[in-house]
């Protein structure tokens, strides 16, 4: 009988993982799953299990969720050894991870409510965490997606729930390959496909995904390390590549030098939860004395700390003030989410500088969000002059180039001469290409062009004064009229709301009178808000408290 694709496929994954570092074991049922694991465990922990003992490790492995067992897997285990005495084991090495047993298997069949046979299951110390499923090339991934959520319903569950450990699924076509996080709740939209540290997908299975993302080590790691269990939501979920290699970037940083370094990501591609697997992994450094991710509002440190606690439970506490920051920098606290305001003033009032004072020369780990907001500042400096045993990161969707720097006290500054090298790049084409952000258009009405001529006197663009002819109120009126004209086709008929941008609180203002003046006059009946933040350097209207009432609705 001729050999299916599917078939052929699956025994040339096999083999590949073989000469990887798999030992190939043939598991047919659950009744060679339990014995292959029993082995698998005495090895790994270099102990022997009495038949009763290994009941006991059963019970254990028995219990919980998904989640809750993904929290077993990482957790140091103990049972009562028949004599009474304490036996301490673990499932899985963490810290050294690639001190595991490596096994893959092919058509191990499980019964639950339906007999299913699943393609290529990997072990680690005997417990399937990695399933592959294959679907001959041409088929859509989405039918290898479908039947693991088949599997979820039908027979993961059934015997000792084994199969329940499983940590990524791998689903692929040979062609095109995805993984993602295990969850009772799947989605097709959680599905990531694997690339190199410049973007570059690696989608054939045979050919890049296998040997890259398979090997023992990383896969091994990127369960281990880039798997998070989220409290919160009570889900898993595994980094995307780029978080990945941004996250490996900045711990090849602080372990190998004392430079610098920022992390180029775009809006809306989880900077949150990549800054958060950075500090937790680099906090356990045993040469760092502390993190301290710092944010520049404090609804962002707010909003952070919340997400950093939805990831692991306690793992900040949030400052509320200044006071309550140095007391964090100077007890066991190893990661501190603070604002800049707090942190500038931390080391710059004369109350705190004892206490401060002792950690000037611990190593610590400054991680900037939206470093290109809060990092043009004078802070920045004080940092680098109080501290001497400092590494700053920077997380920014928008760096600073030379062409973009706006001038202020301390002159022109880019994101390079702050942080230095770019140690991770994943633009908004990226992010468009792999569909984690929405595409756009950019529609260009009218626009200031600058007077080209041989006799033009040549001064420095930057000395030019647009401000005037920008914030001109015939053009504030002209654009305001548009806004009026083209809303709702825009917005499809108010389908959808709007944003608009200015440059500053006091362009803001006069917007907002131009158009409640229109209103008044029967010209538009849109709902008009504003929002609006500023900076601790700022010293605009809103920070003195001059903005109208009306004029705060959100």
């Amino acid at each position: 009988m001729a050999k299916q694709p599917e078939q052929i496929l699956e025994e040339q994954l096999v083999e590949q993982l073989q000469k990887l570092g798999y030992s190939n074991v043939v598991i047919k049922d659950e009744k060679d799953l339990l014995s292959n694991l029993k082995k698998q465990l005495e090895k790994h922990n270099n102990i022997t299990f009495s038949d009763k003992e290994f009941e006991r490790v059963l019970n254990i492995l028995s219990k919980g969720s998904v989640f809750e067992k993904a929290k077993t897997l990482r957790e140091k285990q103990h049972i009562l050894r028949d004599n009474g005495d304490n036996l301490y084991f673990e499932f899985i090495q963490s810290e050294h991870w690639c001190q595991n047993q490596f096994q893959v298997t092919n058509q191990v069949t499980m019964e639950g409510s339906y007999k299913n046979r699943y393609d290529v299951t990997l072990l680690i110390n005997g417990l399937p965490l990695v399933q592959i499923e294959l679907k001959r090339r041409g088929l859509e991934l989405k039918e290898a997606f479908n039947q693991t959520n088949r599997y979820q319903r039908h027979s993961f569950g059934a015997g000792a729930a084994l199969f329940q450990y499983i940590q990524i699924f791998i689903i692929s076509n040979g062609v095109n390959t995805k993984y993602y996080a295990n969850n009772k709740y799947q989605s097709f939209k959680q599905t990531y496909y694997w690339t190199d540290k410049e973007n570059k997908r690696l989608t054939n299975i045979l050919n890049g995904f296998t040997s890259d993302f398979l090997e023992p080590c990383h896969i091994s790691k990127m369960i281990c390390k880039y798997v998070v269990l989220n409290e919160a939501n009570k889900i898993l979920m595994v980094l995307r590549p780029y978080q990945y290699y941004a996250v490996e970037a900045l711990i090849d940083k602080v372990k190998n030098s004392n430079h610098n370094g920022y992390i180029w990501h775009t809006t809306g591609s989880g900077k949150t939860l990549t800054s958060f697997k950075a500090s937790q992994i680099i906090m356990q450094m045993p040469q760092v004395k502390k993190v301290v991710f710092v944010v520049d509002r404090k609804d962002l440190d707010y909003q952070t700390t919340k997400e950093f606690n939805s990831f692991s439970k306690g793992s900040i506490d949030g400052t509320d003030n200044t006071k309550a920051l140095v007391k964090q920098f100077s007890d066991d606290t190893k990661l501190i989410v603070t604002t800049i305001q707090k942190l500038n003033t931390a080391i710059s009032k004369s109350q705190y500088l004892y206490q401060m004072g002792k950690l000037k020369d611990e190593h610590i780990v400054f991680i900037f969000d939206e470093c290109h907001r809060s990092q043009f500042g004078e802070t920045h400096n004080r940092i680098k002059d109080f501290f001497n045993n400092y590494q700053m990161f920077g997380f920014t969707g928008t760096p600073i180039f030379a062409d973009n720097a706006v001038k202020n006290e301390l002159g022109k500054r880019t994101t390079k001469e702050l942080f230095g090298e770019c140690l991770h790049k994943y633009v908004i084409t990226d992010a468009i290409k792999d569909e984690n952000v929405l595409k756009f258009s950019i529609e260009y009405v009218g626009r200031y062009k600058q007077k080209e001529s041989a006799t033009a006197i040549d001064i420095e663009v930057e000395d030019i004064d647009t401000k005037e002819l920008m914030e001109a109120p015939v053009r504030l009126e002209k654009i305001s009229d548009y806004i009026i004209a083209h809303h709702n086709r825009k917005t499809y008929n108010a389908a959808f709301t709007a944003m608009f941008c200015v440059s500053s609180v006091d362009t803001l203002i006069k917007y907002y009178d131009i158009l409640q003046q229109k209103k008044l006059a029967g010209q538009h009946n849109l709902k008009v808000a504003t929002i609006f933040s500023y900076t601790a350097n700022e010293d605009d209207a809103d920070a003195n408290g001059f903005i109208p009432e009306e004029l705060s609705v959100v």
